[in-house]
């Protein structure tokens, strides 16, 4: 992070945009306090860019509603019962909430929403000091009731209160702890861990999607290994992701064998470092990342410790695909993520027979066929894949796929081989063999459509020639 002065000049500049001094002068114009809050605050300390600009005031929704409508293009409520508004000033969105004083049940992550009448009240109650920091305006007086700029010195996520207690109101904020270890390279304190460790298991009263939405947005981050790690270290994983704890297989004296839960990691980085390089400047790919950290867990299920020390993992892909597709369907993502991992996981070890000989085109077809829209995220995955630390054998894996995809591209451009069909649709078979929409052209399709895969383009003629001898001799 850089210096206070230079994270309060960054704050300062901020304050005097045109949005945000119009927004302070109307609040103390109608008496009352308004202060820049949370994310923003945090981000201009760290040098990061500010995107949302969110804001807490002494006013009620009402009252808040009063003043900015004057002053905005648009407005609407987020959340009226929770005192939020939104508006939208000079072309950008801000969120403006009431002081806040919430009550816990301990039952679930739900409060009893109160308003609160003071800013520092109002900051205490937040999930990290971190983000419990404010810049009151138009004074622009920075309010730290908790220590945070101690914290970000330290690069530490420390609770304004006793992480017991923070996370007992809300057990959420242990898996915000882990997002925010990946996307702000900061640790958590002792006391947060041994509270996240102890607490693990009320993340249980905690929905699904919420649940979803943190661990997608951990995986989003750039670099989320040291989140993942603190999922699996905290037990937090047992609950949310189990099948990473269970890849830290025990070690046995007479076989020896990667490991495969720190090879998993391995290959989520590699993954990420591929499709930064492939895809620069796009969105990160979380089908592909879910598929990287999860496209060994079939592993501890096909382990077997065979004589001489040699220990296999037979199917684990068939195994782990059919694992992967019941913990994300139980976490809620959607059909087309879940399709696509299970695929990309089945599919993760095919390569490896190429390098054992050279692929006939038709094996290659195959390749691509079975990928479908998954061919290129396969490619990442399976180039991921390669963690050894024997460059002779990288190498020449690199090469052999360098070499696949080469041949992959040769035949796409050759017989367009994206959309790979058989040389007759079925209306084309219906008319050739006489016969209406029934099973039997669902077998013909198919039967063109392997002599398609095996031996590329026939031809209308010819393909309508071994159509009529095949269906002769049925």
């Amino acid at each position: 992070m850089d210096s206070v002065a230079e994270a309060l000049e960054r704050l300062g500049q901020l304050a005097e945009t045109s949005r945000v001094d119009r927004l302070a002068r109307a609040f103390h114009k109608a008496g009352h306090e308004l202060a820049l809050v949370g994310g923003p605050v945090r981000d201009a300390f760290l040098g990061r860019r500010v995107n949302d600009l969110d804001f807490t005031t002494s006013a009620t929704p009402d009252e808040i509603l009063a003043i900015v409508v004057p002053i905005a293009e648009a407005h609407w409520d987020v959340g009226r019962a929770f005192g939020t508004i939104a508006a939208r000033i000079e072309g950008e969105t801000v969120e403006i909430t009431t002081y806040r004083s919430d009550v816990y049940d301990g039952e679930t992550r739900k409060p009893e929403v109160e308003f609160g009448d003071t800013l520092e009240g109002d900051l205490i109650r937040r999930d990290f000091t971190v983000n419990s920091m404010a810049l009151r305006l138009p004074e622009r007086v920075l309010v730290d009731p908790s220590g945070g700029v101690e914290h970000l010195l330290a690069r530490t996520l420390e609770t304004p209160g006793t992480a017991v207690n923070s996370f007992r109101d809300d057990p959420l904020r242990m898996m915000r702890a882990a997002r925010f270890t990946s996307q702000l390279g900061f640790t958590v304190s002792p006391a947060v861990l041994a509270a996240m460790t102890d607490r693990a298991s009320t993340l249980s009263i905690v929905s699904i999607e919420r649940v979803n939405d943190e661990l997608s947005k951990l995986l989003k981050t750039k670099d989320p290994v040291p989140g993942v790690r603190l999922l699996v270290e905290s037990g937090i994983a047992d609950l949310v992701l189990p099948e990473l704890p269970a890849m830290i297989l025990e070690r046995d004296e007479h076989h020896h064998h990667k490991d495969v839960f720190e090879h998993s990691l391995t290959v989520l980085t590699q993954a990420i470092g591929y499709e930064a390089e492939r895809h620069p400047g796009d969105a990160p790919d979380l089908t592909l990342r879910l598929a990287a950290l999860l496209h060994d867990c079939g592993k501890p299920a096909t382990r077997r410790l065979e004589p001489g020390g040699v220990v296999t993992f037979h199917h684990h892909d068939v195994v782990g695909a059919k694992l992967a597709k019941k913990r994300l369907k139980a976490l809620r993502f959607d059909n087309d993520t879940i399709a696509a991992v299970y695929r990309l996981i089945e599919l993760h070890l095919r390569f490896f027979g190429y390098t054992e000989g050279a692929w006939t085109d038709s094996a290659v077809r195959r390749y691509v066929r079975d990928a479908g829209d998954q061919l290129e995220r396969l490619h990442m995955l399976t180039r991921a894949d390669v963690t050894t630390r024997n460059r002779r054998k990288a190498d020449r894996l690199g090469f052999a796929y360098d070499d696949l995809e080469t041949r992959i591209a040769e035949l796409r451009e050759q017989e367009e081989l994206d959309s790979l069909r058989p040389d007759l649709d079925g209306v084309q078979i219906q008319e050739i063999l006489g016969i209406k929409p029934s099973r039997e052209v669902g077998e013909a399709y198919r039967y063109l459509l392997e002599l398609r895969t095996e031996e590329g383009p026939l031809g209308a003629e010819e393909a309508t020639r071994r159509l009529l001898t095949w269906w002769s001799e049925r």
